[in-house]
């Protein structure tokens, strides 16, 4: 599965981009997007804050779940309360072409139990959950600094590492 997970300030402005794959079950930590959905990437994000922004006094959460859908992509959306946005967009790997022998039956059938396989599954969720958790704490963290200003994008290293190192361990 890749991943896309943004910062969106309080003006719709990027403060932090990252993307990357899935490093469970055999996966290599890369990005999987083709190039034409590798650019489309902040277009679909940033096309989907509508969505947020009316499902956000909807729901007291601060944790939105998938709120969107394009294509083969889901958008999540984290909140904070000073109404700075996490998103996610997750793309779930193509469907493997199995074939007929028994090898290929056993791969289909184990993929479509591994989080990566259904994007809305309580599991998925869970683990968009507990990522979200860890980057939004590390957000705080980030932005206590005295040398940061609202809505200032993020280029700390050691942030970036944390994005990285709780995408690794949940996603």
């Amino acid at each position: 599965m890749s991943y896309y997970f943004a910062i969106i300030g309080t003006q719709d402005n990027p403060l932090f981009e990252y993307e990357f794959g899935t490093s469970k079950q055999g996966g290599d930590g890369q990005a999987h997007f083709n190039d034409q959905a590798r650019h489309l990437n902040q277009f679909v994000l940033h096309s989907s804050l509508d969505i947020v922004e009316e499902v956000q006094w909807t729901n007291g959460q601060s944790y939105l779940k998938a709120i969107d859908k394009f294509f083969n992509n889901y958008i999540s959306c984290f909140i904070t309360g000073s109404n700075v946005k996490l998103l996610l967009l997750h793309q779930p790997p193509s469907s493997p072409g199995g074939g007929a022998s028994g090898l290929g039956a056993a791969a289909s059938t184990r993929s479509s139990t591994s989080i990566a396989a259904n994007p809305t599954s309580p599991q998925t969720e869970e683990a968009v959950k507990n990522f979200f958790t860890e980057a939004y704490e590390n957000y705080v963290k980030a932005t206590m600094s005295p040398f940061y200003r609202a809505n200032m994008e993020i280029r700390n290293p050691v942030f970036r590492a944390r994005v990285v190192a709780a995408g690794r361990k949940y996603l």
